[in-house]
């Protein structure tokens, strides 16, 4: 299972979601994938003015900041098991 953040490089937001996700994820095992939106123009378009942002898929859980709340919703929806063994949202 994967989750991939968009974020860019020198952004303060960006580093804030990756550490934040990352902590939140580890119990899980989820990876979390990391793109850089300023080198594809088609990444950029879609979603430069919302990055950083935290995807499943084309599914976005969040924007800006981490909505722990909906990660772990997202967690335990997706990985009941591991979200009731851990102290997930």
């Amino acid at each position: 299972m994967t989750l991939t953040l968009l974020a860019r490089a020198y952004c303060h937001l960006c580093d804030e979601m990756r550490e934040a996700a990352s902590a939140m994820l580890a119990p899980s095992g989820v990876a979390l994938v990391e793109l850089d939106v300023d080198t594809d123009p088609a990444l950029e378009a879609r979603w430069g003015d919302k990055v950083p942002v935290l995807l499943d898929g084309d599914t976005a859980l969040c924007f800006h900041r981490l909505d722990r709340v909906a990660l772990g919703r997202w967690l335990r929806q997706t990985l009941p098991t591991v979200a009731s063994k851990s102290k997930i949202g």
